[in-house]
C-alpha cells in the first residue's frame, strides 16, 4: 500500500451510516478506529436510506468519484441494505446491479470490499439468506472480498437482542459492534495490504 494517504468511499444505505448506535459510530466508525494505516485514513460515507441496489447503482459512481484524488489510494466499500429483499427485485436483478458496481469499479481501477446484508425481523429471512448468497457469489467470481454479515448474525443471541430492543431493524451499540468484528476478520487488512494481526 505504500505512504499513499488511504481513502475508503462507503456506498450503502442506513447500516453504513450507523443509524440507531447510540456511540454514532455505526460498523464503519468501529473498523476504521481498528485500522492503522501509515498515512491518514479518509472515510467517507455515502449512505441513502432504504436504497435499493438499482438506485445505489444509479448513483455511487459519481459521488464516489468526488471524494477520489489521484494521489491516494482509492478504494470503495459497498455496503448492501435489505431493501432489495423488501421491494420485490429478483435475485437477477440484484446480481446484475452488484456486478455492474464491481465491474466499473475494476475498469477504475479502484478496489472493491463487499459488505452483505444483516438479518432483520421485519425482513422476510430466506429472501434475506438468498441474497446474501448471490451477492457473495457475484463478489466471489469477480474475486472480490465478500463479508456474509446474513449466516453468522441470524441466530446470534446478541444480535437478536439488540434488534429486539429496537425496531426491529437497526441494531444498536452491540449489533454494529458485531458486524464491525466480521468485517476485521474477513479479509479487511489482507485487503488493504496491512498485517492480520492488526486486528
Amino acid at each position: 500500500m505504500g505512504e499513499l494517504p488511504v481513502r475508503l468511499a462507503v456506498i450503502g444505505d442506513e447500516l453504513a451510516a450507523g443509524v440507531g448506535d447510540p456511540k454514532g459510530l455505526g460498523w464503519v466508525g468501529r473498523v476504521a478506529g481498528r485500522t492503522r494505516t501509515a498515512s491518514p485514513l479518509g472515510v467517507f460515507t455515502l449512505a441513502v436510506p432504504g436504497e435499493t441496489t438499482t438506485a445505489l447503482g444509479a448513483r455511487w459512481e459519481e459521488e464516489v468519484a468526488r471524494r477520489f484524488t489521484p494521489d491516494a489510494d482509492n478504494r470503495l466499500v459497498i455496503a448492501l441494505g435489505r431493501a432489495d429483499a423488501g421491494a420485490g427485485l429478483s435475485l437477477a436483478r440484484s446480481r446484475l446491479n452488484l456486478a455492474n458496481i464491481l465491474d466499473v469499479a475494476e475498469q477504475r481501477r479502484v478496489p472493491a470490499f463487499v459488505v452483505g446484508p444483516p438479518p432483520g425481523r421485519a425482513v422476510d429471512g430466506d429472501a434475506l439468506s438468498d441474497l446474501s448468497a448471490a451477492y457473495g457469489d457475484v463478489a466471489m467470481r469477480r474475486r472480490v472480498p465478500y463479508v456474509d454479515t446474513y449466516e453468522p448474525l441470524a441466530a446470534h443471541e446478541q444480535w437478536l437482542g439488540d434488534l429486539a430492543a429496537g425496531d426491529g431493524l437497526l441494531p444498536g451499540q452491540a449489533g454494529y459492534g458485531l458486524m464491525a468484528w466480521l468485517v476485521l476478520h474477513t479479509g479487511w487488512h489482507t485487503w488493504l495490504g496491512l498485517p492480520d494481526d492488526a486486528a
